[in-house]
């Protein structure tokens, strides 16, 4: 699709069309994160007047701070894998992630100047693991390009068919050319992303799924006791173990973290959407930990139907079972207690506790979401079939995936192909049948 586009690009240098600057188009992008800076990007190598409009005050807000504890921009695993990890929506983004793949990421970056590595999980990074220096490097060769920024300008929606802003100055409308938006999920609201563009594409017909939380913590019902005792503290060398919605069981070794309200982490963000799943489709879920992994469970049950004298149960667990701090308060807040006198109802416990989650933790905890503009609203290259000349990319759109870069690369992969979509809606805008038959035929 985005090959095709380029040759129609070069066609029309060829066929002596008007260029774009002559007729100086305006898109306006409306939302500043990776995903509407990509869009910006391709629009204005084209010469087309580009305007990126951001409610907040200044771009890449989210962007930035998901790169405090070290920028993962991308993952270095084989496309078959990489494309797994999105699910039901594999298919939807397959095309765009083999345009802009990985690799193809890693390259722009270098092009910026900033190198990159690979972590030993197979993580992409920039070298100094920050997302400043990448972002600002990147602000200045749009700038310098001419892409405008209007920040402090909130999109209100329609207004007799303008884009009506609300500013520090009052309210503005324009009439663009052509738009691409890119104002993210619902996520981390005091950035920007707060999700209230969904009311005004509703109002204008467009199907946009619910947003969820997504790579989120859970709620458990703790007693007070073990919530005093064990909120922040990290609960490691263990695997969780879920069944996914196909039935399927997912295990999975890490660690996760103990909250006032439940849990969260890196291995619960990993099986958070079957979590979420089984929780919409039955009001709970549950959570299988092994908190002994590195023992098998006839082994656990002799450990624990040795002898242990005058000692207590707690020292008895620590030194046969490796059981010891926050794994000890989990069996005490979960294993009845007339299972510590059975060894082998004991040992199951420790290989398999199952944790009951009650619901996710708000969205606007969650590190993305789930939901958006559904795939079947959009054409090939994202223009919005009840909208010519709209466009949508980010997280806006409904897909979903795991940390590990699979997010960023989605959202520059879906702002290319939006701005490169609106570069070819544009061109067909001027031009006559006959062209734009044999621009579609390069």
């Amino acid at each position: 699709m985005l090959a095709g586009l380029e040759c129609g690009l070069s066609f029309c240098a060829e066929l002596n069309m008007p260029s774009f600057p002559s007729l100086q188009r305006h898109v306006a992008i409306i939302g500043g994160g990776p995903a509407g800076l990509m869009a910006a990007e391709q629009l204005q190598r084209e010469g087309i007047v580009v305007t990126v409009y951001d409610s907040m005050p200044t771009v890449g807000r989210k962007f930035l701070l998901a790169g405090i504890g070290g920028m993962n921009i991308t993952h270095a695993e084989p496309a078959p894998a990489f494309l797994s990890r999105y699910g039901d929506h594999a298919a939807h983004l397959a095309q765009l992630l083999q345009d802009f793949d990985a690799e193809a990421l890693r390259a722009w970056i270098h092009a910026l100047g900033i190198e990159t590595f690979v972590g030993s999980t197979g993580r992409v990074f920039p070298t100094g693991m920050k997302a400043a220096p990448l972002l600002r490097t990147w602000l200045q060769r749009l700038r310098a390009a001419g892409v405008h920024f209007a920040m402090r300008h909130r999109w209100l929606g329609w207004q007799d068919g303008a884009l009506q802003f609300d500013t520090p100055e009052g309210l503005r409308s324009i009439k663009p050319d052509a738009v691409v938006f890119a104002l993210g999920g619902a996520s981390w609201a005091r950035l920007g992303s707060d999700g209230r563009w969904v009311a005004h594409l509703k109002a204008k017909g467009i199907d946009v799924a619910p947003l969820r939380a997504a790579n989120c913590g859970f709620e458990v019902d703790w007693s007070e006791h073990f919530r005093a005792r064990f909120a922040g503290e990290p609960l490691k060398s263990v695997s969780a173990i879920v069944t996914d919605a196909q039935g399927a069981l997912d295990h999975r070794p890490g660690e996760l973290m103990i909250t006032e309200h439940g849990i969260e982490g890196s291995l619960v963000y990993a099986l958070s959407r079957s979590l979420r799943e089984q929780i919409e489709a039955q009001g709970y879920a549950t959570l299988t930990l092994d908190l002994a992994p590195g023992r098998d469970l006839a082994r656990l049950i002799r450990e624990i139907d040795h002898p242990r004298g005058a000692r207590s149960m707690g020292s008895h667990l620590q030194s046969r079972a490796g059981i010891t701090g926050v794994k000890a308060g989990l069996l005490r807040e979960i294993v009845p207690a007339a299972d510590f006198h059975h060894p082998a109802r004991l040992a199951a416990a420790i290989k398999a506790l199952p944790l009951t989650l009650r619901a996710t933790r708000p969205i606007d905890e969650a590190i993305s979401s789930a939901g958006g503009v559904r795939f079947s609203a959009l054409d090939a290259q994202l223009m919005l079939k009840a909208l010519p000349g709209v466009f949508c990319a980010g997280e806006m759109l409904d897909w979903e995936a795991p940390t590990g870069g699979y997010l960023l690369t989605a959202c520059f992969a879906t702002g290319r192909a939006a701005g490169l979509g609106a570069l070819a809606w544009l061109m067909a805008q001027q031009t006559g049948p006959a062209q734009q038959e044999q621009i579609q035929q390069q």
